[in-house]
């Protein structure tokens, strides 16, 4: 089946985003935070750093480039899941659940938290994480667009990595994960719906 790749990647998707979310009720929040936070060595500590950079914003601008200019992909929908993908996180973040704190500010003691010299800890907006809600967009995007195995596998280790560095630079809690994982998946069928809507438009006119 050609799509079987990105049904795995939608499965695995729903399995962490449950698991964060069951590991977050069970334990408590802040348990699995703490849990996730220790600290795992220098080496760690600038690996996370830098692979966190990978799922800001800007990523898409290299990616929207490659994947239209040298595989011809279509250039709306790639916008569209951009843009969607911004909308749902922004609105949740601002408007929905805008006084949720970040671990830093939550009441933790400060002592136990992992934190990694020179990476400023922000203390607002936590829920969901965006750099994960980027991430696993484009992870699942990706193996929409290219359902093969080298996408499924190299993406599913960027997404995971990026959305850990999160975590790992205490700066969301692992449920922040679970709702940035969430937002990835209701990204990609709202393009689509989106998308076919549009071209029922444009034939219902041509």
């Amino acid at each position: 089946m050609q799509k079987k790749h990105f049904i795995i990647a939608v499965v695995l998707s729903i399995s962490l985003a449950a698991s964060l979310f069951s590991m977050s009720m069970l334990w408590g929040k802040n348990e699995a935070f703490l849990y996730l936070n220790a600290n795992l060595g220098l080496v760690a500590d600038k690996v996370f750093e830098y692979s966190s950079y990978l799922a800001e914003g800007w990523i898409w601008i290299p990616y929207f480039i490659v994947l239209v200019g040298l595989y011809k992909k279509d250039t709306a929908f790639i916008l569209m899941n951009f843009l969607v993908s911004t909308l749902l996180t922004q609105f949740a973040k601002n408007y929905i659940f805008d006084t949720a704190k970040r671990p830093m500010a939550s009441g933790l003691d400060a002592t136990q938290i992992h934190t990694v010299p020179g990476v400023e800890i922000h203390s607002l907006n936590s829920f969901p994480s965006g750099h994960t809600a980027t991430a696993f967009t484009l992870f699942l995007l990706t193996t929409y667009l290219f359902p093969n195995k080298y996408a499924l596998s190299i993406g599913i280790v960027y997404a995971l990595v990026c959305a850990y560095s999160r975590v790992y630079l205490a700066q969301h809690f692992p449920l922040d994960l679970a709702g940035g994982i969430f937002v990835a998946l209701l990204t990609l069928p709202i393009s689509i719906f989106i998308r076919e809507k549009l071209k029922k438009t444009v034939l219902r006119k041509a």
